[in-house]
């Protein structure tokens, strides 16, 4: 498939890096002659340097017969304006676009989108992807990761794997024998900052990242075996009142099971809309990263804390000075991933990164065929793709230990009937049944081969 990808800065090289890998013609087209240069170091794609939004430009980069066009620049107008060019001049068939600004996303504008209008067919909003990264960080606390599957009922939990850890050092084939209800898989672990996908005679050490894919009903007794603790979140202290602060606040005032908020906005009219916007919330104006500030906001006794502020570095440092002031639980917003590995030395709990959602919605729209969700795990490092089994799939039919899984593949959970299944060798793998797969980036061509999907649209 053709596909020409606007905007080269960490999103789009990302969607590059993922089609490219897949063997997809891939343009990128960016006004910085720098970003376009990195990418055709980097990656089997080709690279035009100018305005995306320009018709001589999407000329150049092939638009006449291009499949799908992904705007991605950091300018919302020059997104809708692409995909109006692409659309009018090329007739370009999909068209994906990211808008940041809440106004252009506003249900009562949605006729706005319409093809004899202005033709996008998916918008996707980094600020509402990572608002709901947020809750479900809030949701699991103990887990640096998370990520909904199968309708709600499977989790992708991320473990950081510490010494009192009651199952180090075991085998992960007796982990079914010990906990022999226990709907939940290893997928993944991250060892010295490599990431791989276990066998059933591989150990978890401490220092280990796992991966564990996990039935919802089952999700605080897997964090329980694994050393950690599901607490209860009726405080949350949220540094930042832009847009993800302010979505997140609302999702937390219309919940049934009250908890109370606290938002702290540096900027004094920012900070007045997002009070005007929000009900039962108190909002404070000053600086996050303000002890006495802190403190007036009682973090000693909140529950969490979550910095969603527009810097990596003041996230980092709010979480910190936060879990300093007696916070028992910080989650920081990180755009930079260079910033991750200093998390775990500086005791911040779990991260959110917007490229990671952003990447991972895209892609889930991207995927034909029956691929429900795709989610992206770490740099890039991994997925793990939903899709509904077809006839035509090899693995269609075919009880699980006669299904030959290539190395770096685990098949996570499975949905049958409304209910999730875990793995196991005599399960067999019906049409319909919706499958969670864990896969390497090396190995995903090969799980859309077994799953019979193609991201080609005609």
């Amino acid at each position: 498939m053709k596909v020409i990808i606007c905007g080269a800065g960490q999103v789009g090289w990302q969607i590059a890096r993922h089609l490219a890998s897949e063997k997809n013609d891939v343009t990128v087209v960016d006004n910085n002659a720098e970003l376009i240069r990195r990418a055709t170091d980097t990656l089997d794609v080709q690279g035009i340097a100018g305005f995306a939004s320009y018709p001589d430009v999407l000329d150049k980069a092939g638009a006449r017969d291009a499949d799908m066009i992904i705007a991605a620049t950091h300018s919302d107008e020059v997104n809708m304006v692409t995909c109006q060019v692409a659309h009018s001049v090329f007739a370009v068939q999909r068209k994906i676009a990211r808008l940041r600004a809440q106004s252009y996303l506003d249900a009562i504008y949605a006729d706005l989108y319409r093809r004899d209008h202005l033709p996008i067919d998916v918008v996707i909003s980094p600020e509402r992807e990572v608002a709901e990264a947020a809750l479900q960080r809030l949701a699991a606390p103990a887990a640096f990761d998370t990520e909904s599957f199968l309708e709600g009922n499977a989790q992708l939990l991320g473990i950081h794997i510490e010494a009192d850890c009651p199952v180090i050092n075991t085998p992960l084939r007796q982990l079914s024998d010990l906990f022999t209800t226990l709907k939940a898989v290893v997928v993944g672990i991250r060892r010295r900052g490599s990431l791989f996908a276990p066998s059933a005679g591989d150990q978890i050490f401490p220092g280990d990242e796992c991966y564990v894919f996990t039935e919802t009903r089952d999700m605080a007794r897997t964090l329980e075996i694994f050393g950690k603790t599901q607490a209860k979140q009726e405080r949350v202290v949220i540094i930042g009142g832009g847009n993800v602060g302010l979505s997140v606040a609302q999702a937390l005032e219309h919940r049934e099971n009250r908890i109370r908020v606290r938002v702290i906005e540096r900027d004094r009219a920012r900070a007045e809309r997002t009070a005007d916007a929000l009900e039962r919330t108190i909002v404070l104006n000053g600086d996050g990263l303000d002890a006495a500030l802190l403190q007036e906001a009682n973090i000693g006794s909140t529950d969490a804390v979550l910095a969603v502020t527009d810097d990596d570095k003041t996230n980092l440092l709010a979480a910190v000075r936060a879990k300093a002031l007696g916070c028992p639980m910080a989650i920081s917003l990180t755009n930079d991933p260079t910033l991750v590995p200093l998390m775990g030395p500086l005791n911040v709990d779990a991260y959110i990164n917007p490229r990671a959602t952003t990447v991972s919605s895209i892609l889930s729209h991207i995927r034909h065929g029956r691929v429900r969700s795709v989610y992206s795990i770490g740099d890039a490092e991994a997925e793990v793709i939903e899709a509904q089994v077809l006839t035509t799939s090899p693995i269609a039919g075919k009880p699980l230990r006669e299904v030959d899984f290539p190395e770096g593949v685990l098949l996570g959970g499975i949905l049958k009937g409304g209910r999730m299944e875990k793995p196991r060798g005599g399960l067999r793998i019906e049409e319909g049944d919706v499958v969670a797969i864990f896969a390497t980036a090396k190995q995903v061509a090969e799980v859309e081969r077994m799953l019979q999907v193609s991201i080609d649209y005609f």
